[in-house]
C-alpha cells in the first residue's frame, strides 16, 4: 500500500466536542492507519504543552502545534518558531497606547506574564488552566522571544484597530483573542520537507474554519460531515460526522486501511 502522511486536527474532528475526548472509531482508526505503514500527525493550534497532553494519551508522536510553529517528530521538537519579535513588540506598544490588557506566553508551559491587570479588567480570567504572573517591571524591549500574545479586544475593537490582526490572530470568545501562528500549511509543507516525502502524499482532516489553511489541492482534504459549510466546498470529500465514525469511514472508502472496525 502507498505510504500516506495523515495530519488530524483534534477538536471536532478527532474528539466528540460534548465530551472533549477522541471519538472510539477515530482512535481505532489511527492505530489502524500506523499498522498499515502510514504516518500520523496531529495538526493543531494548541501550544505544545498542552498537545502532547492529549497526544501522549492517545499513542501519536508526531506533531504539528502552535499553528504551525512547532515540528515534533517521534517527540521530538526539531522545529519551534515563535512569533516575529518586531512585529510581536510593536503589537504590544500599541495595545499600551490604546489601553488594551494583555498576557505574554513566553515559555512552554501554561503560565502567562501580566505587568498589570488590565487582561483580567477587561476579559475576566480565561476558561482554560492559567498560571498567572505578575511583573511589574516587564519591559518589552527587553523581551527575547514570544510565543502567544492574549489580547483583550472585543470584535468590534479588533474589527476598528488593524494593529490587532497584524499577525494573525484567533478569537477565542467574546473578550479577548490570541496572537499565534495560523500557519497549519506551512507547518505541514516544513514537516514534509524535513521528511523529504512529496507533499501529494498529504492527507489532512478538519472541521472548522481554522483548518481552511491547510486544506490545499497540492494534498487530499478531507472535511468532517458535522464541519463548516466553507471548509466542505474547499475539501476533495466530506465524510460523516466526526462522532458517527467520519474519520474510520473516509480511511476506510479510500483503501488507506483494510480492517473492518467493529463496536
Amino acid at each position: 500500500m502507498h505510504k500516506k502522511y495523515f495530519f488530524f486536527d483534534v477538536d471536532g474532528t478527532l474528539t466528540d466536542e460534548r465530551t472533549h475526548k477522541i471519538v472510539k472509531s477515530a482512535k481505532w482508526t489511527l492505530d489502524e492507519l500506523k499498522k498499515e505503514g502510514h504516518e500520523v500527525f496531529i495538526a493543531t493550534g494548541r501550544a505544545h504543552y498542552k498537545a502532547v497532553a492529549f497526544t501522549n494519551a492517545i499513542d501519536v508522536h508526531n506533531l504539528v502545534c502552535s499553528g504551525g510553529g512547532c515540528l515534533v517528530l517521534n517527540d521530538e521538537i526539531i522545529e519551534d518558531i515563535p512569533l516575529p519579535l518586531d512585529g510581536a513588540k510593536r503589537l504590544l506598544k500599541e495595545a499600551d497606547k490604546e489601553g488594551r490588557g494583555y498576557l505574554l506566553m513566553l515559555e512552554d508551559s501554561d503560565c502567562v506574564v501580566m505587568k498589570d491587570y488590565r487582561f483580567l479588567e477587561q476579559a475576566g480570567l480565561r476558561t482554560e488552566l492559567t498560571t498567572y504572573i505578575y511583573d511589574p517591571t516587564l519591559e518589552i524591549d527587553s523581551l527575547q522571544e514570544i510565543k502567544k500574545i492574549y489580547l483583550a479586544v472585543d470584535d468590534a475593537y479588533e474589527k476598528a484597530h488593524p494593529y490587532t490582526s497584524a499577525l494573525g490572530l484567533l478569537r477565542m470568545g467574546k473578550e479577548y483573542v490570541v496572537i499565534q501562528h495560523d500557519a497549519k500549511k506551512e507547518g505541514i509543507l516544513h514537516m514534509m520537507d524535513y521528511l523529504k516525502k512529496p507533499y501529494e502524499d498529504v492527507v489532512v482532516f478538519g472541521d472548522a474554519k481554522n483548518d481552511l489553511v491547510m486544506f490545499d489541492p497540492m494534498w487530499t482534504s478531507i472535511a468532517m460531515g458535522n464541519g463548516s459549510d466553507e471548509l466542505k466546498a474547499k475539501s476533495d470529500f466530506v465524510t460523516k460526522k466526526n462522532i458517527k465514525d467520519g474519520i474510520y469511514y473516509a480511511c476506510k472508502k479510500f483503501g488507506w486501511i483494510t480492517a473492518e472496525y467493529e463496536e
